[in-house]
């Protein structure tokens, strides 16, 4: 059997060790970290070119080799090669592995035909030779979808006030064909996000196996390399489309290496294509983006035939699982706890669910007019938002007879509030009658009758209630303002001041004095 084929810079060192130190194939084999057969046969072929000890200077590395190795040389010469391109874009496909396309190769070449690990170096060594990016990363067709928002912003001026907003862009790039979206969005916000991706999905025509995100709290509540906590939201999206999320590792670009490729193509063919131009409106910036990104798509490769529209036409949009027949609603969601008014807290409003689910977690999904409560996976309450209404109580979530009810009332609190005084007493009148429910109020007035005469005691406490219906301010934080700023120790406003006189003597002459 002959022996491996060695490095030419071994084969030197071989030589020298032969020829002038004298060492034996054992020592040279130690030495040069090959087999003792291996610098044997080494030996042979050295013998069989007719060279001479010390090689000439003139004679390069690939002459050496070639005399050495001629046979091999020649046998290799005439083995068929395969066409490592075609390899390359099969291997892009869904389970094709390259042990599949050389066990293909080796049937109709069974026996002229690479062996594996011949082949496998071969194609490593081509793949080396090629730059273009697209060439250089493996990716299936269909699989991922890798998704990040620029770092560049494109300015929107508002018609009516002039002021100046930043769009965000949003882009996504398919592994396989490199098709790129471009989606202008008002902020990098979780609604933002969620519309982007429909969209994202609609200009595909279906969706893949996977997407890969950066790790923006939109995306990922909570990072980490082996278990990371995905956004309820964004989960929700993948559940309705049946695809996973996959984020990239922490300060691990190359993870997203083709949404980081998109970024600056974005930034190049489309922030600086419209840098001069003003833009009014979102619609306005999305009409003008579309062509752009239609002319990206469009743009030939430099190294291979074709386009990003044209190998996804051919080669993915196929492998595309197709989208589902409901269009996925788009809604924040976050997950709350019922507070003991049966109220749950979203963006400073309170939403009410039935009083049986207090003290219970619950998750709420929203959108600037919707919001739905569900429990256990079971919607429980919804309810219309409306522009400046902290509360949004539904009476049929109350209860009739409850134990909070029962020990928290409102004239318990009035008669509560009477034992300080008068002026707390009609305080918390005032703030019992200020809602629908007075069940609204009870925590406020709980906060002036408990927590404020603890830390300031109750007389304080009946100043500052004075003082805050003489002023108007029928609230528990205008009451905690009054007492933080010792405004209670001033006098009322309104109220007369009296001043020390001297009394009645002889000295005095009085009214009647002047008649």
């Amino acid at each position: 059997m002959p022996g491996a084929r060695v490095p030419v810079r071994k084969i030197r060192e071989i030589l020298r060790l032969k020829f002038e130190l004298k060492r034996s194939n054992r020592e040279i084999g130690l030495a040069c970290r090959v087999s003792a057969g291996t610098v044997w046969d080494t030996l042979c072929r050295w013998k069989a070119s007719s060279l001479e000890w010390p090689l000439p200077d003139h004679l390069s590395d690939e002459a050496l080799e070639e005399r050495l190795y001629r046979d091999r040389s020649s046998s290799r010469t005439a083995r068929p090669t395969p066409d490592w391109a075609e390899v390359h874009g099969e291997l892009r496909k869904p389970h094709v592995t390259l042990a599949l396309l050389w066990q293909e190769y080796r049937d109709l070449h069974a026996e002229s035909g690479y062996e594996y690990s011949r082949y496998c170096e071969l194609y490593a060594e081509w793949r080396g030779t090629r730059c273009n990016p697209v060439m250089r990363q493996h990716h299936v067709f269909g699989e991922k979808v890798f998704v990040d928002f620029a770092g560049s912003t494109i300015p929107i001026v508002c018609p009516e006030t002039g002021e100046v907003r930043p769009a965000h862009l949003f882009i996504g790039v398919l592994g396989g064909s490199n098709l790129t979206f471009i989606e202008p969005v008002a902020g990098e916000d979780q609604l933002s996000w969620l519309r982007a991706h429909v969209a994202m999905f609609d200009y595909f025509g279906g969706c893949p196996e996977v997407v890969v995100p950066d790790n923006l709290k939109a995306g990922v509540t909570k990072a980490c390399f082996y278990d990371p906590i995905i956004n309820p939201a964004y989960q929700a999206l993948a559940d309705h489309y049946g695809l996973a999320i996959l984020p990239a590792r922490v300060r691990k670009p190359r993870d997203k290496a083709k949404a980081e490729q998109g970024v600056l193509m974005a930034q190049r063919w489309v922030v600086a294509v419209l840098r001069r131009r003003t833009f009014y409106s979102l619609g306005e910036l999305r009409a003008a983006v579309a062509p752009l990104v239609e002319r990206l798509n469009a743009k030939p490769f430099r190294k291979l035939p074709g386009c990003r529209h044209s190998l996804f036409e051919e080669r993915e949009r196929a492998l595309l699982r197709p989208l589902p027949v409901e269009r996925f609603q788009v809604m924040a969601r976050k997950q709350a706890t019922v507070h003991l008014d049966y109220h749950v807290e979203v963006e400073d409003q309170l939403f009410s669910v039935p009083f049986r689910l207090i003290k219970k977690k619950v998750m709420v999904h929203y959108t600037p007019g919707l919001l739905e409560i569900f429990h256990e996976g079971r919607k429980v309450a919804s309810h219309e938002r409306r522009a400046g209404q902290r509360y949004h109580t539904n009476p049929d979530h109350m209860p009739t007879h409850h134990r909070f009810l029962a020990e928290w009332s409102p004239e318990r609190f009035r008669t509560w509030a009477g034992r300080i005084g008068p002026a707390t007493e009609e305080l918390v009148s005032k703030l019992l009658q200020r809602t629908v429910h007075p069940e609204q109020s009870f925590r406020a007035c709980l906060g002036i009758l408990q927590g404020l005469p603890k830390k300031h005691g109750p007389a304080r406490v009946e100043a500052a209630c004075a003082r805050a219906l003489a002023c108007g301010a029928h609230t528990y934080r205008s009451v905690e303002s009054i007492l933080d700023r010792q405004l209670d120790r001033q006098p009322v406003p309104g109220t007369p001041l009296e001043f020390p006189t001297a009394g009645l003597h002889e000295n005095v002459r009085g009214p009647g004095y002047y008649n």
